[in-house]
């Protein structure tokens, strides 16, 4: 036996005893309840072997403004304007305007952009913007307030509010144009267009039946030219 004195061995650490979480019987309780935190994938999949877990990105502030005092703080978009202008348009340019469009949108659904903007976002030349926005609004999807703003028909794109962040000179602001009121504003303006007054899609749906019509003779006709093709070789 070894004449030198034994040290002793520390005890190893221990990590503190966290208090147990009680169970929960509604699971909508989990939003109010504290949470235990987490320190590596590894001991939260094994707390749940049987579910997938991942990682995604950092979320961001979700710009919601409804509340009693602020109701209905939101956008409104048309699915089936998204469905047929997918359909009528082959040109891309007039579906990315209408995009840009959407995105840039003010509160009552004024789109504050010229075409000089609306050319340099798009980097394309200004007579295309002019030509692409000359048959969107053909359609009565937008026309023109004035110089530089236009509006959105609400039936297919309105914003019915937004937040205005504050800066050190100007308060924040809260703008909110209900769809009802720029509908009513729009239909007693006699100088607008009829199809800008009164909304519809029809003529759409009767020019992209049209044009399916045509695209199938054209088939057609395309088959019957290669089968006689076919044939007069054969008999060659």
């Amino acid at each position: 036996m070894s004449s030198e004195p034994q040290r002793r061995r520390p005890a190893p650490k221990r990590a503190p005893r966290r208090p147990e979480l009680p169970p929960l019987d509604d699971e909508i309780q989990a939003w109010s309840k504290p949470t235990r935190p987490v320190e590596d994938l590894d001991s939260l999949a094994g707390r749940y072997p049987d579910r997938h877990i991942s990682l995604s990105s950092k979320r961001k502030q979700m710009e919601f403004y409804d509340t009693p005092e602020r109701p209905k703080a939101f956008s409104m978009d048309s699915l089936e304007f998204f469905f047929l202008i997918a359909q009528y348009f082959r040109e891309a340019l007039p579906l990315r305007l209408i995009l840009l469009m959407i995105a840039c949108q003010k509160a009552g659904g004024q789109i504050r952009l010229t075409q000089e903007e609306m050319s340099t976002v798009l980097d394309v030349h200004r007579g295309k913007i002019n030509e692409a926005l000359g048959e969107i609004m053909s359609h009565g999807i937008v026309f023109k307030v004035r110089r530089g703003v236009y509006q959105f028909n609400p039936p297919y794109s309105y914003r019915v509010a937004e937040f205005i962040p504050g800066t050190e000179l100007v308060e924040a602001e809260y703008v909110q144009v209900d769809q009802d009121k720029t509908i009513a504003k729009i239909r007693k303006d006699e100088s607008l267009p009829q199809l800008v007054r009164f909304p519809s899609l029809e003529h759409m749906r009767e020019a992209i039946e049209e044009l399916r019509k045509q695209r199938a003779e054209e088939r057609a006709a395309r088959r019957l030219a290669r089968a006689q093709r076919q044939e007069e070789g054969t008999a060659q």
